[in-house]
């Protein structure tokens, strides 16, 4: 009876010290904040494992100047250079050389959006920004996707008279240099573009001011064009698309109406070119972010869903499900998001959704 009774104890000591385990292990914690209050702004980490923020908007001014380093080990945001192009919804991708690419993006001027065709490049050593040569067209709400020839893809977005393109162009990091390469076959806005295992880049979904796509691309970068793929089982934009451990890429969430949210999910794979649904959000989401972790995890966080969403979820590859985990400390859309080398994940700023102009944030949050 005694050896029962032990042996139960400790099974019991043993399940909630698992319990505990995985509470610590799905849990958001408040970390430094950021100086300035900023959303569509971006983030990236760096060779030195510090978290790149640069640009954004803040209570509808013109793009922000300013740029922030976080450091995992104290916390903290300190201001490094800053852009020499005010800028929101650009681009930021790290180059093989440790150095980040800002491009194109959205200015305010005289009230009036404009977009951008000018680049920058972050030198970590030096923290300051140095103009590199200009997009051939400007770009608003592009996507820039680093291929393995160490060459940058920026593709479709809007440009300054608002109208949605097909253009692509590549940065060549040792050239300093943008140059044309082939046109979507769908010009397109609000998609994904997601870097395949064969090296091509899967671009999808987004749509135009009167439509919403369920078109598919694939990038060649050997022949620089553009090939239709399998279209995906519902059209949206403003969602997330994720290249998952085993090749396949995840796709959720967004909008294919007039405030209609979607809480469908569906994996694309490379071998056949065709896409299958998989499991549903738990909660119908656009604007927010998705992460894979080094469990092979996705993390689904934020957003909105007729209002701002605290809301977090993780999609498991190998059940094809969507499960709630630990939510924000603060409602937050239009945030950026990085994966840090420690394994935990930044989330910084975004917008609240609280009184116009006065719901932008400086709070960031780590996903341990």
């Amino acid at each position: 009876m005694k050896t029962t009774n032990v042996g139960l104890w400790l099974c019991s000591i043993a399940l909630f010290l698992s319990a505990s385990l995985t509470v610590q292990a799905q849990s958001w914690s408040f970390t430094g904040r950021m100086q300035t209050p900023r959303a569509y702004h971006t983030a990236t980490v760096l060779n030195n494992g510090e978290a790149l923020v640069t640009g954004g908007n803040h209570r509808g001014v013109s793009g922000l100047t300013s740029a922030e380093l976080y450091n995992p080990s104290t916390g903290t945001f300190v201001y490094t250079g800053s852009v020499n192009q005010g800028r929101y919804l650009h681009t930021a991708t790290l180059l093989d050389n440790g150095e980040v690419l800002i491009a194109g993006g959205a200015n305010i001027t005289n009230s009036q959006v404009s977009c951008l065709s000018s680049a920058e490049l972050y030198n970590p050593s030096t923290g300051k920004f140095t103009v590199t040569r200009s997009m051939h067209t400007a770009h608003c709400g592009s996507t820039a996707t680093l291929l393995n020839n160490g060459m940058i893809l920026i593709v479709g977005g809007s440009n300054v008279n608002g109208v949605v393109l097909s253009d692509a162009e590549l940065y060549d990091p040792s050239a300093g240099t943008f140059s044309t390469t082939g046109s979507l076959n769908v010009a397109r806005s609000a998609h994904v573009a997601t870097l395949l295992s064969s090296s091509e880049v899967l671009i999808a979904g987004g749509g135009n001011a009167t439509s919403y796509f369920r078109s598919a691309e694939l990038y060649n970068p050997s022949t620089g064009t553009f090939s239709f793929t399998g279209s995906m089982k519902t059209a949206r934009s403003v969602f997330t698309g994720t290249l998952l451990t085993n090749g396949e890429v995840l796709v959720a969430g967004g909008d294919n109406s007039q405030n209609f949210w979607l809480s469908s999910a569906e994996l694309y794979n490379p071998s056949t070119g065709r896409w299958t649904n998989t499991g549903s959000l738990n909660t119908p989401l656009v604007q927010q972010t998705a992460t894979l972790l080094n469990s092979g995890e996705v993390l689904i966080a934020g957003g909105a869903h007729q209002g701002i969403t605290a809301s977090a979820e993780l999609y498991n590859e190998s059940s094809g499900t969507f499960s709630i985990t630990a939510s924000l400390n603060t409602p937050r859309a239009d945030h950026a998001v990085v994966l840090l080398t420690n394994g935990d994940v930044l989330v910084v700023g975004g917008y609240d959704g609280n009184g116009g102009n006065t719901g932008f944030l400086a709070s960031a949050e780590l996903y341990h």
